[in-house]
Formats: C-alpha cells, sequence, structure tokens
C-alpha cells in the first residue's frame, strides 16, 4: 500500500469478524460508522442527574447524515455479491438517501417509493442528487413498502429495507461503538422507534459483544415512538400515523417483533412522546448542547426527560441516547420557529447598538 493511500476504515472493514462476509464480498463503502458519542452537558443539568452520565451516539455524521448508511453499506454489498442490479426501498427519507448514495456508488440501479407530501425536503433532494428513480405515492410509507415488497417478491430487483437481514447486522455495529467507547455497555439506551429495525439492531450487537467477552452487561434498551404514531405503544397498527418527526411517521413497523423481543429481554420499555415534547427537545439539543439533529433524533431525548422526571435511573448509571439523523435533513421544521432575522444598516454603530456593545 502506498504511504499516500487512505486506509479503509468503514464498518465491515472494521467489524468484519461480526459480520456475514467473506473474501469474495465486494465491499461497498463510504467510510460510514466511527460516528461520535458526544458526552451531554447540558442535559444532566437540567434534570439535577448529578451521578448519571449522559451521551449522544451522533448518527448524521453518516455520510449521508443519518445511521441508515451502516445498514446499507451491508445490504449493497450483498447485492452486488448476489449479482443484482437494481435495488429498491421505501422511505421516509433517510432510507432512500442511503441507499441512493450507495447504489450509485457502485453503478447499481435504485427505485425509492415515497409518501407523498411526507418527507423532508433534504431527504427528498438527497435521493433526487444520488440519481435515484423516485416514485411519490399517494399512500403512507407502510402502503409504500407492501408495494416494493410486491415489486422485489420476483428477486429481480433486491429490497434494501430493514426487512433485509444484512440492514440490521450493518446497524447492529453502532453498539460495537459504543461499548468500544465507554469500556462496556451503558446501563441504559434510548432510540427512537419508527420501523423498529435499529432498536433490533442495537440489541443484536450488544448481545454479540456480549458473547464475545467484549463486554460485561447489557443495557436496558428504552424506544420512543411519537403519540401519533405508536402502534407499538398502543399494541396494534395505525392506520394514518401522524406525526412532526417524519422519520418515524410509521404506523406498522416491519421489525416490530424485534423491537418487542428487545424491550422485553433487556428489562426495557417501548413509550411515547407527544410532538410537542419531541420540538422542546427538538430545540434543546440544539440551542444547549450544540448538537443539531432531526426531529426524529429528539423523541429519545424527550423520553429520558420524561423518565428522569420519574426519578427512573439508577445513581451511578450511564445513558447513551441515539440520534439518527442530521437537522439539515429537514429544513423546514428548523425554520418554523420564527426565529426573529435583525436587519441593520452595515454601519459600525448599528452592529454595536444590535449586540449591546
Amino acid at each position: 500500500m502506498s504511504k499516500h493511500a487512505v486506509k479503509k476504515t468503514g464498518i465491515i472493514e472494521r467489524f468484519r469478524e461480526y459480520l456475514p462476509v467473506t473474501d469474495k464480498t465486494p465491499i461497498v463503502s463510504l467510510n460510514e460508522g466511527n460516528t461520535p458519542l458526544i458526552p451531554a452537558e447540558a442535559l444532566p443539568a437540567e434534570l439535577g442527574l448529578k451521578n448519571v452520565r449522559i451521551y449522544y451516539k451522533f448518527e448524521g455524521l453518516n455520510p449521508t447524515g443519518s445511521f441508515k448508511d451502516r445498514g446499507m453499506t451491508m445490504a449493497i454489498s450483498k447485492a452486488v455479491e448476489a449479482g443484482s442490479k437494481a435495488v429498491m426501498c421505501a422511505s421516509t427519507g433517510n432510507t432512500s438517501a442511503s441507499a441512493a448514495a450507495y447504489a450509485t456508488r457502485c453503478g447499481l440501479k435504485c427505485y425509492v417509493l415515497i409518501p407523498e407530501g411526507k418527507i423532508a425536503k433534504g431527504k427528498l433532494l438527497q435521493a433526487f442528487r444520488y440519481g435515484a428513480k423516485t416514485l411519490m405515492i399517494r399512500g403512507n410509507f407502510d402502503q409504500a413498502l407492501e408495494l416494493v415488497k410486491e415489486v422485489t417478491g420476483d428477486g429481480k430487483i433486491t429490497l434494501v429495507n430493514s426487512i433485509n437481514p444484512y440492514r440490521i447486522e450493518g446497524q447492529k455495529t453502532a453498539a460495537f461503538e459504543i461499548v468500544d467507547d465507554l469500556g462496556d455497555a451503558p446501563e441504559y439506551h434510548a432510540i427512537p422507534v419508527g420501523n423498529a429495525g435499529n432498536i433490533t439492531a442495537y440489541w443484536k450487537g450488544y448481545k454479540e459483544y456480549k458473547k464475545a467477552g467484549k463486554s460485561g452487561t447489557l443495557p436496558q434498551m428504552l424506544g420512543f415512538q411519537a403519540a401519533g404514531s405508536a402502534p407499538i405503544v398502543l399494541g396494534h397498527p395505525v392506520a394514518k400515523p401522524e406525526t412532526i418527526a417524519t422519520a418515524i411517521r410509521i404506523g406498522n413497523p416491519a421489525s416490530w417483533q424485534g423491537a418487542v423481543a428487545a424491550r422485553d429481554e433487556s428489562g426495557g420499555l417501548i413509550d411515547m412522546v407527544t410532538d410537542e415534547e419531541i420540538t422542546k427537545a427538538y430545540r434543546f439539543l440544539a440551542e444547549r448542547e450544540g448538537v443539531f439533529a432531526e426531529p426524529a433524533s429528539a423523541a429519545p431525548v424527550a423520553g429520558v426527560i420524561r423518565l428522569a422526571q420519574r426519578n427512573y435511573f439508577k445513581e451511578g448509571s450511564r445513558i447513551v441516547i441515539t440520534l439518527t439523523g442530521a437537522g439539515l435533513k429537514d429544513p423546514d421544521f428548523a425554520l418554523s420557529f420564527n426565529d426573529p432575522v435583525y436587519t441593520i444598516e452595515a454601519d459600525l454603530d448599528a452592529v454595536k447598538e444590535a449586540v449591546g456593545s
């Protein structure tokens, strides 16, 4: 290798021994993973948690701005290995962006079905720019996924939603990184729940790392859905899910059983938070912690706030909160608060007056 060569650092290379790949698997990577575990400073103080440490696993710093890249590097690599020429997904945004990026990386065609009017513009823009053929349906995500399953049923096009098992395999690596960074698993792990693949994947990763002797404990998994889109909490599918957090606006999660298993096996919970709570947590993250994440990422922050107010967390424990995507994914929501913009003259006195100096 040349001294100037860049070493591959994507999740498949880093965690190859824990993933279903061989020397014959063509690895399609954008050097995803290795996202930061950021210590929370304002949140513990706000909640009065003096002996509880909170960390944000900020998945918005993956190549396409969300955690989906972890699963997509696996799904696309295995699709290429199988000889596939095209991939397809249903999406509320992040999956379509990731699938399109990884498909174009290796020359595969990519088709995405998205719910009309129910996708954040930043995510829609990504699907377009990465070259995917984007089809808007007059329906919701759950209907889109059913259509994708039917279209890909003959195997000519590879389905890359989280019901593709390779997606879960890639996404579990975030749990590995957390254990590597902390030296052990945290006592609690809070995460948004939409299609439920991520909570399923994290739990799988934690269990596998413990079995391998990399950690001595397992966390309680704490999943949070939006109140208007909370089928697991309610115990039945939601026909018309509604929430400002578009990434988790899903009424019939594909990985429902995996999420329930993660909850029950870990002794955790799956609860719901309101859009008002999500909005407050969203602003708190950006305005107090300096971390700009998409609205769905704020759901577990809101959930941790709610649990802390009930004295749920044990003294001396550690909480990891997964922030699934970057804030610029949803510019319309970010600009929806009527924040004042001050127009002044290009004059030193005017600037001084404005800043109060």
